[in-house]
This record gives C-alpha cells, structure tokens and sequence, in this order.
C-alpha cells in the first residue's frame, strides 16, 4: 500500500494521540513538553505551513541539544487543518483530550480567531486544564485589540503595527509624493489601506493618497491593468501587503510595464520571493522584522545552522521568537503547566541580540524593532541562490510601534 503524505500526518497524529493517553510510569527522564503545531501541510497553502513546521522543528531540536526547557524535551506535533477553521477546532479538541497545553498556529487569521476563542472557552469549561496558544504569523489587529485573550500570544507584528512603521519611514522620504496603495480585499488588506489612508497624510500633509485598489485574494492572474491604472494616476510610490502569487504576479508585471513607482511591501522577504522575482524584483523595499540581512552574529549563526540542515534560507523570525521566548517563561515558571507558561509569558521582556523584546502585558502583542531593506543584486545575503537579497537601509525603533491597543485582558481567577 502506498501511503500519502496527507495519510502519514494521520497516522502520526493518531500515534501522538495514543502516547499522549498513556500513564507515564515507566518514562525515562522528565516529561516532555508537547506543542501542537496546527497549520496547512496540504493543499494551495502547504508551502506556509510546511515551512512553518520546519522552523518550530528546528527551533525544539536547537533547544533540545541544550538540554531542553528547564530540562524537559520539546516535542512537536503536527496536524494538518487543511486551511479550515471547523477542522482545526476538531484537531485542537483531539490534541488537548491527549493531554496536550500548548498549540502554535499561524498561517490564516480567521483561523487564529477560532483558535483564540477555542482556548478561552477550554478555560472556563476546564480550568484545571488551560491550553497557551502561540500565535506565530497572524496579522490582524482585532486578535491582540477586541478579541483579545489572555492565552493567546502573538510573536508577529500585527497590521496596525506595520502600517505605522511603513508610515514612520516614509515620513522621513521626501520624495514620497503620490501613493497609490493596492491591497488584498480581505480583513488584513483592508486594515492596511485604512491605516495607511489615515495614517499618511497625518505624518505628512504634502503627501497624496492617489488611487487605492483591492484586489480579489489569489484570483488575479494579469495584473497589466492595475499597473495601467497606477501610471495613469502619476503615482511615485506604491504600497502594498500583497504576499505569495498576489506580489510576485503584480511586481513582475510592474516590471514588464515600467513602471517607475517604488514599490514597498510588507511580504516581499517571504520564502519563494526571490526566487519568483530575480531581476524583476530589484529596487523593491520592504518592511518587516528581523531577518539576515540584518546584522547580529547570534541570530545569523542560527540562520547558518538553519540553512545547514534545510538546504533552505532561514525566514521566520517570529517562529524563533516564539520559540526562545517560550523557553525562557519555562525557565523563569520552572514549570510546563500552560498557566504557569502563560503567567510567565505575561509581559515578558527578552534581551534579544537586537534589543529588548517585550511581550505587551496589556494584550500580549509583541513588541520589537523593525527593519527597512531594498532588493538588490549587492546583497550581504543571496537569498535562494538567485544572486539577490535584501540591504538593509533602515531601522524602526520598537517604541514607534507600541501602538495602544483596545484589548481588555482578563487573566485566570486567582
């Protein structure tokens, strides 16, 4: 018989599962500390959460060859939701009856919302059994603002935060003039064009909104006619949170058209991206947290082992993040019970190799430095083996984007 993948993750999820019921008499060495990791690991969207998979793999394998978390092994279980919200409730109740408390998920926000909700819930119905949710890539500000949860960390900036360090920044660009803003039509692209419509011509009142456009999630094939539409109306700048085929088609179409516009982006480090672009991509500017094209030595050694083991650039900063500052409020619990993990998590400070790192107390939102890069063929680092990569150009400080929030945490009943 032959096994597809699809079948193996099943089978491995069903071996997790009984191992998760059995009595622990017997078991050598401390307990293990199990993180659920649900994302897609099939279908349109694979590429993310296969991706993400291997970064929390090699972040547990970094941390076991340590010694582990206050001495006990991390272990990773994966499951494959399919990108679909009903399944990952499914998959979250299957893990947490294992015996599981932490689940990380993070390559769709609606699904964040499910999940964040999901172990609010876990936590009235059981409170002697609480599950930490760390969110590893989601965007949308409501998860940190009104639909905030103490069990739910995000180690990613969210949109509101982005939008104010891209604003930050082009504050300072005096040749910024006339922007045309081109966003995904969904939550995230939504919240972006209006902070960024807002936002902009508040910073600087010289600078013009001159066109705005939403475009259909994963639909458009020939973006021709929107970059048409952007030299017709005398844009210089153009920004946008596009990721995946959305960027690469409209970035290389910009290319073919000539259009003379700079492009600034949020997703254009994400993997694949070079190799999509090459040439077509040059000059494009992006926004974003830390990654290797900015310097500090301890972090570029963990890229270096990552990409020993992957045959892969290391991309997701935020998985590492997550990842150290989930070892670190192990440590200080001395303890991988999901409420001592989360009251330790709670405003947690990580003295990073770039600066402090704070997990907001007020909404458990992290808050870190930002990076402004150009893709360019003289790059420190050759991303893909494409002969191009991103230059650093400029730094955001992390209190540019300690933006308020409107959560109202309520913690565990003493």
């Amino acid at each position: 018989m032959r096994l597809t993948v699809r079948t193996m993750r099943w089978l491995a999820f069903a071996l997790a599962t009984t191992i998760g019921f059995l009595p622990s008499v017997g078991r050598a060495g401390p307990d293990p500390l199990r993180i659920a990791y649900i994302d897609d690991l099939s279908g349109p969207l694979a590429v993310i959460g296969e991706r993400g998979l291997k970064h929390i793999e090699f972040m547990a394998e970094r941390i076991n060859r340590s010694g582990g978390v206050a001495g006990h092994p991390v272990e990773i279980v994966p499951f494959d939701n399919e990108n679909n919200a009903e399944k990952t409730l499914i998959l979250l109740k299957r893990a947490i009856d294992s015996g599981i408390g932490v689940v990380s998920q993070g390559a769709s926000s609606s699904i964040g919302y499910a999940v964040s909700d999901m172990v609010t819930k876990q936590y009235r119905r059981q409170p002697d059994r609480p599950v930490v949710y760390l969110d590893w890539s989601n965007a949308d500000p409501g998860l940190t603002n009104d639909k905030c949860s103490f069990w739910h960390f995000r180690f990613t900036l969210n949109s509101d935060q982005q939008t104010k360090a891209m604003i930050s920044y082009l504050a300072l660009k005096s040749e910024v003039r006339k922007v045309y803003l081109l966003n995904q039509d969904y939550s995230m692209g939504q919240s972006v064009e209006a902070n960024l419509s807002e936002g902009l011509p508040k910073a600087r009142p010289d600078i013009q909104i001159v066109g705005t456009e939403r475009v259909p999630l994963g639909k458009v094939k020939d973006f021709a006619p929107y970059v048409a539409k952007i030299q017709a109306s005398g844009a210089d700048t153009v920004i946008t949170a596009n990721f995946g085929p959305d960027l690469s088609l409209f970035a290389k179409a910009a290319s073919a058209g000539g259009l003379k516009a700079t492009l600034y982006t949020f997703y254009g480090n994400t993997p694949g991206m070079a190799s999509a672009l090459r040439a077509e991509g040059k000059g494009m500017v992006n926004v974003a947290e830390w990654n290797s094209h900015v310097k500090a030595p301890e972090l570029e050694a963990l890229a270096a082992d990552y990409k020993a083991k992957n045959k892969a650039d290391f991309a997701y900063w935020r998985m590492a993040l997550q990842m150290i500052m989930l070892q670190k409020a192990v440590e200080k619990a001395n303890s991988i019970q999901p409420l001592a993990i989360a009251t330790a998590l709670d405003g947690l400070v990580y003295q990073s190799p770039i600066g402090p790192i704070i997990m907001r107390k007020s909404d458990h939102q992290v808050v870190e430095p930002v990076y402004v890069s150009v893709f360019a063929d003289d790059a420190r680092v050759d991303l893909e083996g494409t002969g191009f990569g991103f230059k650093m150009i400029g730094a955001i400080d992390a209190s540019e984007v300690d933006v308020p929030t409107s959560c109202r945490m309520n913690g565990p009943k003493s």
